[in-house]
C-alpha cells in the first residue's frame, strides 16, 4: 500500500483494528482472516458500490492476456459474508479478466467492513488505481462527500490531492449534460472544462463549447474566447482604455474562480474602486473557501 498516504491502505487496518476491539459478545458468522487465501471465483459477488460501470473491453482483453502469462500480480480484496460467500471490495477488472480466460480460483485478502466503508474503499481503489475519465473521477469525489460523510479537506488527504484540486473537479459537474459527456468521451480536456464552467450564460456556454469541438479549439483558444464574451469592440482610446481594463479583470476572475472553485465576480469603476465577490452555498463550501485564504473561523 505504499503511496496511498491515508487512502485504502489505512481503511484496510482500521477495518481490521475496528474488528479486533469489538467486544466478544457473540460469536462472528466468520472468521477474520488477514493472510491471502484462494478462492473459487463463483463464491465471489460484484460490489454493489462499483464506482465504474463501463470497463475498456481492449484493456480488458488485454489484462487477461498479461493474467495468463504472470497470473495475478496482485490479488483482490473481498469481504465474507457467509460460507463459500464473498464480496468484492477491490479488484472488479481482474476478477474480470481472471473469468474470462477461466480460472476457478484467485487470490484474495479477507477483509472485514461494513457497507460505508466498502463503499469508500471501493472509491478510493478505482480513483488511485484506474484510468477513471474526469466525469467519473468528480462523481467518485461527491459521493465520498455525501455518502461518507467526508469533508473537502479529509477526502483530499485520502485521495493524495489538494482541496483545491478535488474541488476543480466536483466543480465539473455543474457543466450542462452535453459538456460533461464530451468530457467524459474524452472529446474535450479537463483545461475546457474549466475555462466552460466560468461562462454563466448557459447559450454562450454552449455556442463555445460547439466551435471547441467543430473546429478543435486549444485551451488557450477557448480561454481567450471566454474572455472576449465580456469585452467592447474599441472605438476610440477611451474604449480601448476600459477594453483592456476588463479584459484584466475577466482574466483575474478566471485566475481567482481556478483557485477558489467557485464564481468570482469583480465589479471595478473607473476610479478603481469596486469589490471582489465569491459566493458560497453551503457551510462547508464557506469553509472551504475560508481554508484557502488560511482563515480560521470565528466563533
Amino acid at each position: 500500500m505504499t503511496g496511498l498516504g491515508r487512502g485504502l491502505g489505512a481503511l484496510l487496518q482500521d477495518s481490521d483494528s475496528v474488528n479486533a476491539n469489538k467486544p466478544s459478545g457473540r460469536t462472528p458468522p466468520y472468521e477474520t482472516i488477514s493472510s491471502m487465501n484462494e478462492i473459487d471465483v463463483n463464491f465471489i459477488e460484484a460490489n454493489p458500490y462499483q464506482p465504474r460501470s463501463n470497463f475498456d473491453q481492449e484493456a480488458l482483453q488485454e489484462l487477461a492476456d498479461s493474467i495468463k502469462v504472470q497470473g495475478i500480480i496482485q490479488p483482490i480484496t473481498v469481504r465474507q459474508l457467509g460460507r463459500d460467500k464473498y464480496q468484492l471490495i477491490s479488484g472488479e477488472r481482474r476478477l474480470q479478466a481472471s473469468k474470462s480466460i477461466g480460472m476457478q480460483r484467485i487470490p484474495a485478502y479477507i477483509r472485514t467492513a461494513d457497507d460505508q466503508q466498502m463503499l469508500e474503499m471501493a472509491l478510493i481503489e478505482n480513483i488511485q488505481r484506474e484510468n477513471l475519465n474526469a466525469i467519473e473521477i468528480a462523481l467518485s469525489y461527491q459521493r465520498l462527500i455525501h455518502e461518507c460523510n467526508l469533508k473537502q479537506e479529509e477526502l483530499g488527504d485520502r485521495v493524495g490531492k489538494n482541496r483545491t484540486t478535488v474541488n476543480n473537479y466536483i466543480r465539473l459537474l455543474k457543466l450542462p449534460p452535453t459538456i460533461q459527456a464530451a468530457l467524459r468521451d474524452n472529446q474535450i480536456s479537463m483545461g475546457h472544462a474549466r475555462a466552460l464552467i466560468t461562462i454563466d450564460d448557459l447559450v454562450s456556454q454552449l455556442k463555445i463549447f460547439k466551435k471547441t469541438i467543430e473546429e478543435g479549439w486549444s485551451v488557450r483558444k477557448v480561454e481567450e474566447e471566454v474572455r472576449k464574451l465580456s469585452l467592447v469592440p474599441p472605438t476610440d482610446e477611451n474604449n480601448r482604455r476600459i477594453q483592456t481594463i476588463k479584459q484584466e479583470i475577466r482574466s483575474l476572475q478566471f485566475r481567482l474562480s481556478s483557485y477558489f472553485g467557485s464564481k468570482v465576480s469583480i465589479k471595478s469603476d473607473d476610479n478603481h474602486k469596486g469589490e471582489i465577490k465569491i459566493p458560497f452555498t453551503s457551510q462547508e463550501e464557506l469553509d472551504r473557501i475560508l481554508g484557502s485564504l488560511d482563515l480560521e473561523k470565528k466563533a
